[in-house]
């Protein structure tokens, strides 16, 4: 059998299993999330995610970001890092990366061949405890020395909290996932803040004063220090430019470090600087690197597909903003680098999502959005999505597939000079960018 083959019979047996990703939100309401599963799982492979240093990162926005600026700098200081993150964007082998390198497809499909004995065992298993799993044990095989994994859905319940982490990290918080997770930020906040665990301390991004309280109240519980970004680790962007931003960052009554970012937007700002305060409490827990490597590590992190500029002319942005928080800080971004520029948007989303809200959020930019839909199970048809514009005033025009949305949209860029932008849901943008990448426009 040859590796596709092999590599694709693998995702199928993955797939063949309970996806909650993949649910409708009344079903996922009524999903039957423990942690008994996974706990039983990772006990017949051996425990793998006991046998490597953890930073463990949850939140609504920025995980991955945050999580990508993370391993970059634990590469730089010659740690081997292992990095679990998802949804994918191109390849799902991009979920488990080892030292910025996606898991080979031969190799995928071997350990999944490996854990099926161990599978059996355990009813009713889902996609995504599966996936986790082979995580934790390819890090393991792969004989690193830190990881960083990112949090799936909420935290507590989730399957990657079976982990003991030197640090446990909760990114920007907003309302997400309600059915699951609870209506209140307050809820959110709880559930987000069940991954730390008692004797392992928390870092925390800027949050609102609701968020602020709960975590708090978790530090104080399980009687460990919250560093607060904002509250004991300060920042102020010192340069801004297409292909960058430069900012100082600097813990109370201590000197100031100078770092350079790649990612755009004052989002990033935020999660590189949560980055840099999981990584000092990380080094209080016994993580060894310099101030050189931890520079190094920021100025070479990558994540595509976060207001990714794709060509400057005429300019082509590939973001993945899916909710009303998340376009607010992607308007704020669009000023910064393209002020009064008309913008043409490719738009698409999964369903139970406040469409006009985020529409609305760019209305006083959009020429026109063009809506479509991704081949993602719950992602909300075109002709649906045209309501939403016409509520908010933006002029709309329904194309599927998502080949036909960029032909569309390539067209209205190239007679009038404006920005193309793709954002909603990152399977979009990832449909988006493959079709980019296959007219060879960059």
């Amino acid at each position: 059998m040859n590796t596709e083959t092999a590599y694709n019979n693998a995702l199928d047996y993955l797939y063949s299993f309970v996806d909650y990703s993949l649910k409708h939100a009344s079903e996922l309401a009524k999903a039957e999330f423990n942690l008994d599963r996974m706990c039983e799982l990772m006990r017949l492979l051996g425990d793998p995610q006991n046998d490597y240093p953890i930073i463990h990162i949850a939140g609504s926005k920025g995980k991955g970001s945050t999580a990508a600026f993370t391993a970059s700098a634990l590469r730089a200081a010659n740690y081997k890092v292992g990095l679990y993150t998802s949804p994918h964007l191109q390849d799902f082998t991009e979920r488990m990366q080892v030292n910025g390198v996606p898991i080979p497809q031969d190799e995928f499909a071997a350990l999944v061949e490996e854990i099926k004995p161990a599978v059996v065992q355990v009813p009713y298993i889902t996609t995504f405890e599966l996936t986790t799993a082979l995580a934790f044990l390819y890090f393991s095989r792969q004989n690193i020395t830190a990881a960083v994994i990112e949090v799936g859905l909420g935290g507590r319940l989730d399957a990657t909290n079976i982990v003991t982490p030197l640090v446990s990290v909760i990114t920007s918080l907003s309302l997400e996932h309600t059915a699951v997770l609870g209506n209140t930020l307050t809820l959110i906040a709880r559930e987000k803040a069940g991954i730390v665990k008692p004797g392992h301390p928390i870092v925390a991004s800027p949050q609102v004063p609701e968020a602020v309280s709960v975590l708090d109240l978790v530090a104080e519980e399980h009687d460990v220090p919250l560093t607060l970004v904002g509250r004991d680790i300060f920042y102020e962007v010192k340069k801004k430019t297409i292909d960058g931003q430069m900012l100082e960052v600097w813990v109370k009554y201590g000197p100031k470090m100078k770092l350079s970012i790649p990612l755009l937007g004052d989002h990033q700002v935020e999660n590189a600087v949560t980055a840099y305060a999981a990584l000092l409490v990380a080094r209080q827990e016994g993580l060894i690197f310099n101030a050189a490597q931890l520079k190094q590590g920021f100025a070479d992190a990558e994540w595509p597909g976060r207001f990714e500029i794709w060509q400057e002319k005429p300019p082509i942005v590939l973001d993945s903003a899916h909710n009303p928080d998340s376009f607010t800080k992607l308007d704020k971004t669009l000023e910064d680098y393209f002020p009064e520029k008309p913008v043409v948007m490719i738009f698409g989303i999964s369903e139970d999502k406040n469409v006009a809200e985020m529409i609305a959020a760019l209305a006083g930019r959009l020429e026109k959005v063009i809506l479509t839909k991704s081949v993602h199970p719950r992602a909300v048809g075109a002709e649906d999505l045209l309501t939403f514009a016409e509520q908010v005033g933006v002029k709309g025009e329904a194309v599927e597939p998502v080949e036909a949305a960029v032909a569309r949209a390539l067209e209205i860029v190239d007679e009038k000079n404006i920005l193309l932008l793709s954002a909603g849901s990152i399977f979009v943008t990832a449909a988006v960018r493959a079709v980019l990448s296959k007219k060879k426009i960059k």
